[in-house]
């Protein structure tokens, strides 16, 4: 396995602290949000700003946008062997700019570069309620890490997701105790998120992203754990984004869900949390009906209540762990938690974000979903972040 070298990794994490937002912020320190909103506005002042709707084209907008500071190409997946074993897996790649200029012709290198990408991958074994988290760095030199559009490929090192077919990408990544490698298969075209892929995720000019996902995709592979491999298949969800983005200053995190269907449909919401316990204007969601027609969804077109919690014996924080979401408008009423409690993951952020199962009626018709939940912000607080 090909590694970069400890001090070039080192260097790549302190680069990547240094831009990115503190945590612990708390509402004593007004003149500390100031500080760090100034911070953020300093180190991003070079960066395209996503101001209005655009045309998003494809296949060109599968690749990375480097004009913009942040960008991430995610998937998630629901899979299951064919007596009903259960996983639930993530591959995320991240890929953030340390400054808006490229090396010029004088100053050009293999190891020269002002990308970094990072990755977390992991693993739910929902039968022995099992969770594997992995994290990497790379910068984006000597072809450690990077992203194209055509073909479609996203690396960092031997993780990868790569275009192998039209409508077909290829999933692989592997640690020690882990490894997933899956074939995804196209059903649906493009869902663009927000407003024609324009999503806001703040007042502020600029605090917005361009955003489309790509669901009720086929998966057929295999995963294996603790070097038992397993054929499995199942649904899974890919989100790419790109921004030069943070949170407003007294919103504190987020909560994300990311539901497929057994009728075919999706359902992507997420609700921005406030200081107060409300939750932003700006919040919003999509419907994506089983033949792609989509249903865009404001924050006051749906009311998700929390059943129960589950608090984290490593960081005390206290998760939602059930929830009775109704979306009246669709018809919607849906009940769930998830496959196993500690999907929770301590790197740089610590979060949660793992495989759920809700059931319920659409349509007075009795559905069943499975997906995925991220929960920011209840560990550590995440303003300025997007």
């Amino acid at each position: 396995m090909k590694r970069l070298p400890l001090i070039i990794l080192s260097i790549a994490l302190i680069l990547l602290v240094a831009l990115w937002p503190r945590p612990g912020i708390t509402n004593s320190g007004k003149a500390s949000v100031e500080w760090l909103t100034a911070q953020k506005a300093e180190s991003s002042a070079r960066f395209a700003r996503v101001t209005d709707p655009k045309t998003l084209k494809f296949p060109q907008d599968l690749g990375p946008h480097e004009d913009y500071q942040t960008e991430w190409w995610y998937y998630t997946g629901n899979l299951e062997t064919e007596s009903g074993r259960e996983f639930g897996y993530q591959l995320t790649f991240f890929r953030r700019a340390l400054t808006p200029e490229t090396a010029t012709v004088e100053n050009a290198s293999d190891w020269r570069s002002n990308q970094i990408y990072f990755s977390h991958f992991t693993i739910s074994d929902i039968e022995n309620q099992t969770f594997y988290p992995h994290e990497r760095f790379s910068r984006q030199s000597a072809a450690l890490s990077g992203a194209q559009a055509q073909p479609y490929r996203v690396w960092l090192e031997n993780w990868s997701a790569t275009e192998v077919a039209p409508g077909k990408v290829h999933l692989v990544a592997n640690a020690d105790d882990v490894s997933l490698d899956l074939t995804l298969t196209e059903t649906l075209p493009p869902v663009l998120q927000g407003d024609r892929g324009y999503s806001k995720k703040g007042p502020e000019a600029g605090n917005a992203s361009y955003y489309y996902s790509i669901v009720q995709q086929q998966a057929q592979g295999t995963v294996t754990v603790a070097d038992e491999s397993f054929n499995v298949s199942g649904l899974t969800w890919k989100d790419h984004e790109y921004s030069t983005s943070a949170l407003s200053p007294g919103t504190v995190g987020w909560d994300w869900f990311s539901l497929q269907l057994d009728d075919g449909s999706a359902l992507m919401l997420y609700g921005l949390r406030l200081d107060n316990g409300d939750i932003a204007d700006v919040s919003a969601g999509k419907y994506i009906s089983a033949n792609g027609k989509t249903q865009t969804l404001n924050h006051t077109d749906w009311k998700i209540d929390v059943l129960d919690t589950w608090q984290s014996p490593i960081s005390k924080a206290n998760y939602p762990a059930r929830w009775h979401i109704e979306i009246p408008k669709l018809n919607l009423v849906l009940d769930g938690k998830p496959l196993m409690p500690n999907q929770e993951l301590e790197f740089a952020r610590t979060y949660w974000e793992g495989a759920v199962s809700f059931t319920g009626t659409l349509a007075d018709h009795l559905v069943n979903a499975k997906g995925y939940v991220e929960m920011t912000g209840y560990a550590d607080r995440l303003d300025a972040v997007l």
